[in-house]
């Protein structure tokens, strides 16, 4: 079976992008075992609530859920196990010094096949207030609002 090129989104974290100002994005691969690859493939996972970590010089994504695969019976994994993300040793340091900046997280944006491979894209992010969060929809409200005065304008 040839390995398809391109690529096809399989989870996305939509609420990161509504709770954090996103500072800097980087791909890494996931470490999956056995089955896990299945129920990712199929798209039964959840991004919601995880984040990123650092132990022992090494990326872990932590409360990602992948469903058991229905016909794993007893080779399924955990679903909430810490996964180990391959990323090489230089961007690990950077990530340390940037996650340890004041008020910053590594969140997961969104889990997606790059020519066959799982790839998950993840951020380095700063917290949003609340006044910022109504900032940013009163901005979006905005913007929707002169677009609907253009779409009729030109009728």
């Amino acid at each position: 079976m040839p390995i398809r090129k391109g690529t096809k989104q399989l989870a996305e974290n939509r609420k990161a992008r509504h709770d954090y100002f996103i500072e800097s994005v980087l791909e890494c691969g996931i470490a999956l075992q056995g089955t896990e690859v299945k129920s990712v493939r199929a798209g039964k996972m959840n991004l919601k609530d995880s984040y990123a970590k650092i132990k022992n010089g090494e990326l872990y994504v932590v409360g990602m859920h992948i469903s058991p695969y229905e016909q794993g019976n007893i080779y399924n994994h955990d679903p909430f196990r810490d996964r180990k993300l391959l990323v090489h040793k230089q961007e690990i340091r950077k990530l340390t010094v940037q996650s340890e900046a004041d008020g910053m997280s590594l969140v997961p944006l969104s889990v997606y096949l790059k020519d066959g491979k799982v790839k998950l894209e993840l951020a380095v992010a700063k917290g949003k207030k609340l006044y910022d969060k109504r900032h940013t929809m009163a901005e979006r409200d905005a913007s929707r609002e002169m677009d609907r005065h253009f779409k009729e304008s030109y009728r």
